[in-house]
């Protein structure tokens, strides 16, 4: 991330494309996002070795993920689960998840339906069990601020309802102060002017879970970002993030 963004600062590249949920929730100076493109489906998915969803695997299945965020989610779904750490490009992990180590993996389905893998899906988890990470599903072009022919460029890539989620959505992990690896989820969804926002905060071992969800003008998405985070805040979430740095 820091190389490319040199690249861009120093003009050696005009343009960077990333998924936005890699991206941290400020960005370098000089930069800025031009373009969010419209968002694939934002939802976690369970790939099954033997076709299974979550609710049907069995006592002490081992699932493979290396997030906090959809850990911490699962355990307080399913206390029983076995996570154990996968890490490895999307090829290697959905390899994993269907050997003889594991009954399953947890994926996101933005990457598995670009590169046509949909069909090893075995589940899209419900938004209500496992919220996804910020920014999951939409892709961000990365550009020097003020470089007006390149923002020309790709302004019809813009999808301004994608655009007002995840602003929100960052705008939540900024308040919380929390990184890209801090069991924090949110899912933003512009329909119209009005934006709804949902963020969880949950301790590593599942048994704490903040849920919460208000509903704004999509023109306001900053501020409602920074609503919901200051309401997640003032039920314990710094303790619980605090508690998942340790």
């Amino acid at each position: 991330m820091k190389e490319i963004e040199s690249a861009l600062i120093s003009g050696e590249i005009d343009l960077a494309v990333h998924s936005l949920k890699d991206m941290p929730s400020q960005i370098a100076s000089g930069l800025e996002l031009a373009a969010i493109g419209e968002r694939e489906d934002a939802r976690d998915v369970l790939v099954s070795r033997d076709n299974l969803s979550l609710a049907q695997l069995p006592p002490g299945a081992r699932i493979g993920t290396s997030s906090p965020r959809r850990a911490a989610q699962l355990l307080a779904y399913r206390p029983d689960l076995q996570l154990v750490n996968m890490r490895g490009n999307l090829d290697t992990r959905l390899r994993k998840a269907r050997s003889e180590d594991y009954e399953g993996a947890i994926l996101a389905a933005a990457g598995l339906i670009r590169m046509g893998w949909a069909g090893y899906i075995s589940e899209y988890i419900p938004m209500d069990v496992c919220l996804p990470a910020i920014g999951q599903g939409a892709l961000a072009i990365e550009t020097r601020a003020g470089d007006e022919d390149v923002e020309r460029l790709v302004a019809p890539l813009d999808h301004k309802e994608t655009r007002a989620a995840v602003v929100a959505e960052r705008a939540l992990m900024r308040a919380l102060g929390g990184g890209c690896q801090a069991p924090v989820g949110a899912y933003g969804l512009a329909q119209g002017n009005v934006l709804e926002l949902r963020g969880v905060v949950a301790s590593l071992d599942g048994e704490r879970v903040l849920r919460e969800r208000i509903a704004g003008s999509a023109g306001q998405a900053e501020q409602l970002g920074q609503e919901l985070a200051n309401i997640l805040l003032s039920l314990g979430a710094a303790e619980i993030l605090e508690a998942a740095k340790g």
